[in-house]
């Protein structure tokens, strides 16, 4: 079965928090669900903190979206690697999310409020 990419927006505010930092926090949030996988939540650049965010040199390849470019999160008691990514130039199926980014739910903390 080919794989299938549906992106919408996600409703309502969604938030992003490592320790006691907030992220990034979005009323104009996009849901990406491939296949059958829960959504991934993709936040603005706007929207989120790049003051917190450092780009690394980590890169993967997607089919379906692209090359996925990768940032860690520097808080102020720690760094964490490769906790965010973002589609900069994506496949046409997921246009939608170019710029968008998008965090790891076991890095950082990814909240409908």
């Amino acid at each position: 079965m080919a794989q299938t990419i549906r992106i919408q927006p996600a409703g309502g505010t969604w938030v992003v928090r490592t320790g006691d930092a907030v992220i990034a926090e979005s009323k104009a949030a996009l849901a990406l669900y491939e296949g059958d996988r829960d959504p991934v939540i993709y936040f603005p650049r706007a929207d989120v903190g790049m003051a917190f965010l450092e780009p690394s040199d980590s890169r993967t390849t997607c089919p379906h979206k692209g090359e996925a470019f990768y940032f860690s999160i520097h808080g102020t008691s720690q760094v964490i690697p490769d906790a965010a990514w973002s589609y900069e130039t994506p496949g046409s199926e997921a246009a939608a999310i170019a710029g968008y980014i998008a965090f790891y739910g076991d890095n950082a903390a990814v909240e409908q409020l």
